[in-house]
């Protein structure tokens, strides 16, 4: 039975969440601090919360996530949780040796009201950080915000902890991902590369989360972006920011930390967004775009010129975060589908009013919420059935009940694999988009068709 249960009749909540379309800050931070070379994550919280951040992640990834935690018992949640940061640090140091501890705070230590820089600095005082070693944190209770929120305020923290100017402006440039796949920050740094640009991409979680499989294992693997790294972002040409959520929060802090200047656009999925990420990147650089880059966008458009017949007017149900589902949008709306219901869990005061811009002339009325949860987009779609969902996991249970195609994109995808070794962004990544997209609809012609409709060419 699932989700049957699920009325029709859209009733206005304001204090009850149903099926949550987020998860906690915590999970994001710790996402986001795997994205430098060397670091271990550290919750500094109870050992539950630490075991929920890391589940989540290894099961999303199939990867290993390796973390730590501040075991607060009862005598941490009454006195404050500062012996035991300063007794960890002390161990993780002594035993794992990583390059930086990246502390991330919980429910429990934000409402003790854990003074983390004070700790930090008793630490250094009593010799527990080693010389050459790191600690920086972010504040990420999960009683606001959510994973979007905790990755952007770690990010942010990078900035805030390391960045620095040299005193003179160097013919580089720092690239924020945003919170997108391994495979995507993969296919960001190649098209970098590509332009042949100098740059810095941070977090970085290529060959973190997406690693091979050499039968030895590594608690820190070579991907990530390196301390020095970070610190030389300051001194920097300029910023291009993917992502207003996720990224933009570090972007306006190098600015303003280090006068670097910043570009936030939206993440480069499909071909105008990608686009204008290439531009930018061109302008910034003083670059010119090689053929090979052309190519792909020439090879893109003819997929959609080849595909676009099955796309046309058929409807679409989104739910994810911000960044990703903005960008969705404009791309679905450009290939002439209808994404018609579009939700957040996230709460953000600017994303209804893009998507009504963004949709404003599709032939069709638009749903578009921030803030709201898996119940309420099942209901929409209870209300107006669509030809396609796109979403988590958890999208699943209503595309099974409602007996809708279904595309995973987003986090957390829990039930396949694969998803963190092939990119969605840029030209390559809209590519393998548009046939999964088509696989979903084609299948379901070819279920539902009789034998006399069961075409061989379609």
């Amino acid at each position: 039975m699932l989700l049957r249960h699920t009325s029709k009749e859209i009733v206005e909540r304001k204090s009850l969440t149903v099926n949550p379309a987020k998860t906690c800050q915590p999970i994001g931070a710790m996402y986001a601090s795997l994205g430098i070379h060397g670091c271990l994550p550290h919750s500094h919280g109870s050992q539950g919360c630490y075991a929920y951040h890391r589940s989540t992640l290894t099961r999303h990834y199939k990867e290993p996530v390796m973390a730590a935690t501040s075991s607060f018992t009862e005598g941490a949640s009454v006195f404050g949780g500062q012996a035991n940061l300063l007794q960890a640090m002390d161990n993780i140091f002594t035993i794992y040796n990583p390059d930086v501890i990246a502390v991330h705070t919980t429910c429990l230590s934000e409402t003790i009201g854990d003074d983390v820089p004070q700790i930090f600095g008793k630490a250094k005082a009593d010799g527990k950080i080693p010389e050459g070693k790191y600690v920086f944190h972010a504040s990420t209770p999960s009683y606001v915000g959510t994973h979007v929120t905790g990755f952007a305020n770690m990010t942010k923290a990078m900035v805030d902890y390391f960045a620095k100017q040299n005193g003179h402006k160097e013919n580089r440039i720092n690239i924020i991902p945003g919170w997108v796949e391994p495979s995507d920050m993969k296919e960001i740094k190649r098209i970098a590369g590509e332009l042949g640009i100098d740059f810095i991409l941070f977090p970085d979680t290529d060959n973190v989360l997406n690693g091979p499989q050499t039968g030895k294992f590594e608690m820190y693997p070579k991907g990530g972006v390196t301390i020095d790294e970070l610190i030389r972002t300051g001194s920097s040409s300029g910023t291009v920011a993917l992502g207003e959520l996720a990224s933009g929060p570090a972007a306006r802090a190098l600015d303003s930390k280090c006068k670097v200047p910043c570009k936030i656009l939206d993440l480069p999925i499909g071909i105008k967004a990608t686009d204008r990420f290439v531009d930018t990147l061109r302008k910034m650089a003083g670059v010119n775009v090689p053929e090979s880059i052309n190519i792909e966008r020439g090879q893109l458009i003819d997929i959609v010129t080849d595909m676009q017949a099955y796309f046309y007017h058929k409807k679409v149900a989104l739910v994810g975060d911000p960044d990703q589902l903005i960008a969705l949008t404009e791309f679905l709306v450009s290939i002439d589908m209808m994404p018609i219901h579009i939700l957040t869990g996230t709460k953000d005061k600017k994303f209804e009013k893009k998507i009504l811009s963004l949709t404003e002339e599709i032939p069709h009325d638009v749903n578009v919420k921030s803030g709201g949860d898996m119940y309420l987009f099942h209901q929409w779609v209870k209300n107006e059935p669509v030809d396609l969902l796109i979403g988590n996991t958890y999208v699943k249970y209503i595309a099974r009940d409602e007996d809708i195609p279904f595309v995973r994109y987003g986090f957390p995808i829990l039930d396949r694999i694969g998803h963190s070794y092939f990119p969605m962004v840029c030209y390559r990544g809209a590519m393998r988009f548009l046939e999964k997209i088509l696989d979903a609809l084609m299948n379901r012609i070819d279920r539902d068709s009789s034998e006399i409709e069961f075409d061989l060419v379609m």
